[in-house]
């Protein structure tokens, strides 16, 4: 799959059971990078969580779409793949973000908790899909996202309303499916709710929010690529529905 930045109207994410080579044939290598993972941070939890495998762009009558499957795996198996440089070419870390906007236009990004496997890294409110999104032989990646932005933000889905349509970045082993939200409330009273939501909750995945208006804005190192690649698109776009002169 090629990387880039892609829009579809919806999303095609189906649950398919089954085996993965990675976690049977390194299991040994795996454990080992768990303990020392754990022994760095604590409060790292084991749970189950969905890669996707056969990932594809389709163009329909209803139009352009993305499938792909998921199966299930242990979260100490996805650490180690993402930490090996993703030896598994065939499989992807496929996840949505809520990629909230404020009404005076500014994007809400959070930055991790220092507790978390991402800690300091700043991106929209996500979460690597886990057994609660499956529905069926479907997974839910729009539940996803409502759960993710509630559980770290504290905004309810039914007060960041939702655009129609996704836009997806591919970057390497990585395919982040973007649902733009927006938000009644200004940047700074948005950062300032969730201030006070985060500091209610010991266990926090977030430290913070951050608001970005424009490129200046952009932190290189702590914001992942497809983050970058996303707000990049995002501003230019802007830029061009206002020409000058």
């Amino acid at each position: 799959m090629r990387n880039g930045i892609f829009s579809v109207a919806r999303l095609e994410t189906g649950y398919r059971p089954g085996p993965w080579d990675f976690a049977r044939d390194e299991a040994a290598r795996i454990d080992a990078h768990w303990r020392k993972c754990q022994a760095e941070k604590p409060k790292l939890f084991d749970g189950r969580v969905l890669l996707l495998r056969d990932g594809e762009f389709l163009n329909t009558a209803e139009g352009a779409v993305f499938r792909g499957d998921f199966f299930e795996t242990d979260f100490r198996n996805f650490l180690a793949w993402r930490d090996f440089g993703f030896p598994d070419g065939e499989v992807y870390n496929c996840f949505s973000m809520a990629a909230l906007r404020s009404r005076d236009g500014g994007w809400l990004l959070g930055e991790m908790g220092s507790h978390t496997a991402t800690a300091g890294k700043i991106y929209f409110a996500a979460g690597t899909p886990d057994p609660s999104d499956i529905r069926g032989d479907k997974v839910d990646l729009a539940a996803s996202v409502a759960r993710e932005l509630l559980e770290e933000t504290g905004f309810t889905p039914e007060e960041a309303a939702a655009s129609p349509g996704w836009r997806i970045v591919v970057a390497g082993q990585k395919i982040a499916c973007m649902q733009q939200r927006f938000l009644d409330l200004s940047a700074q009273q948005a950062c300032a709710r969730a201030a006070k939501f985060i500091a209610a909750d010991p266990e926090a995945e977030l430290a913070r929010l951050h608001a970005v208006r424009g490129v200046e804005d952009l932190d290189a190192v702590r914001m992942p690529d497809f983050i970058q690649v996303f707000l990049r698109d995002a501003f230019a776009a802007s830029e061009a529905s206002y020409p000058s002169g």
